[in-house]
Order: structure tokens, then sequence, then C-alpha cells
């Protein structure tokens, strides 16, 4: 694996991370609609969302295309994993089997 792809890999981390900090946001109440757009939470995450989408145009340089779209599954994994630790979100029947095929789709991709 080249450090193009470990850049990838790391950035479906950050975009992960990014998606739980919206669902913290979601989950409190503002006093007017416009803090739900403007607090730190959002403006964080999409700032988050900004770098790593010039990260990955930049690794996609040199990253053939199939290596980066199976890299991007990852993050609904990451997704999960982090929502259960910090949000304290239970795993659910549908979410193991939903990362479960999302792994085996990936399986399969890569030996194909």
């Amino acid at each position: 694996m080249n450090k193009y792809m470990l850049l990838m890999f790391a950035g479906t981390f950050f975009t992960a991370f990014s998606q739980l900090l919206l669902k913290q946001s979601a989950n409190r109440t503002y006093k007017s609609w416009i803090y739900e757009y403007l607090n730190w939470r959002v403006i964080t995450a999409y700032g988050i969302f900004a770098g790593v989408l010039l990260l990955n145009t930049y690794a996609y340089t040199r990253v053939d295309m199939k290596y980066g779209a199976v890299i991007d599954t990852f993050s609904y994994v990451f997704v999960m994993i982090l929502s259960y630790f910090v949000l304290k979100e239970k795993f659910s029947k549908g979410k193991l089997i939903g990362n479960l095929l999302i792994m085996t789709g990936v399986f399969i991709y890569t030996m194909g």
C-alpha cells in the first residue's frame, strides 16, 4: 500500500469523524434556526469535508480509481465504530449486516 492510499484511508476516518460532529450538532437544541448551521461542530465538519476533498483529489493522481472506491467504503465502518464509542449507540443487527455486506463487497471487488 503506497502513501497516497494511506492518505485516502486517513481521509475516510476524518470523513467519519466529521459525520459524527454533524450528528452531535443535530442532536442539540438551538435558540434560533441560524445557530443550527452556524456552530463550531457544523463549521468544523464541513471544513474537514473540504480538506478531505482536496486530499482525495491530490491522492487520486497517484492511486487507481478502483482502489479509491474501495478505500472510501471504509467510512461506513468508521462511522459505525465511532458512533458506538462516542455517541454510545448500539450495534443493531441491520448495521452489522450492512457493514458485513460492505466488507464482503470490498473483498470480492479486490479479488476480481
